[in-house]
C-alpha cells in the first residue's frame, strides 16, 4: 500500500474514532444573598440545571442537584449564556440567546431546574 494512502486512511480512522466535542458550560451563582446555588448551562443546547449544597447526618455535606425539568432542557440552536438580576425585593437567573435576544427565567420548582418559554 502506497505510503500517502496510509497516512489518509490513517487520518480518517483517527477522525471517526475521535470523542463527539465536548459541551461548553457556563456556571453561575444565583443572586440571593441567603441561598447557596449554584446554576449550570450547556452554552450550545441552553440546557439548564443547578446544584447546591445540603447537610446530611453522619457526612461533611452533600452537593443537591437539580436535573433539568419543563422548559430548561435543550432548546433551538444558539449561544446561550446566564445573567443574574438582583433588586431589593426580587432577584432572579436568566438564560439568554445572545442570537436571537430570547430570554427565559429559570428557577429550581419542586425537585427540577425550571425556565420559562423564551421571549424576546
Amino acid at each position: 500500500m502506497p505510503y500517502a494512502l496510509r497516512i489518509i486512511l490513517t487520518l480518517g480512522a483517527a477522525v471517526l474514532t475521535a470523542p463527539a466535542a465536548a459541551a461548553n458550560y457556563e456556571f453561575l451563582a444565583a443572586p440571593e444573598t441567603d441561598l447557596n446555588r449554584v446554576y449550570r448551562l450547556d452554552t450550545a443546547s441552553g440546557e439548564v440545571a443547578a446544584c447546591q449544597y445540603g447537610l446530611k447526618e453522619g457526612t461533611i455535606g452533600v452537593t443537591i442537584c437539580f436535573q433539568p425539568g419543563e422548559g430548561a432542557g435543550p432548546q433551538p440552536g444558539g449561544e446561550y449564556g446566564l445573567v443574574a438580576s438582583r433588586h431589593e425585593r426580587e432577584s432572579g437567573v436568566f438564560r439568554v440567546d445572545r442570537r436571537s435576544g430570547a430570554m427565559s427565567n429559570c428557577y429550581v420548582l419542586q425537585d427540577k431546574a425550571v425556565c420559562t418559554p423564551p421571549v424576546r
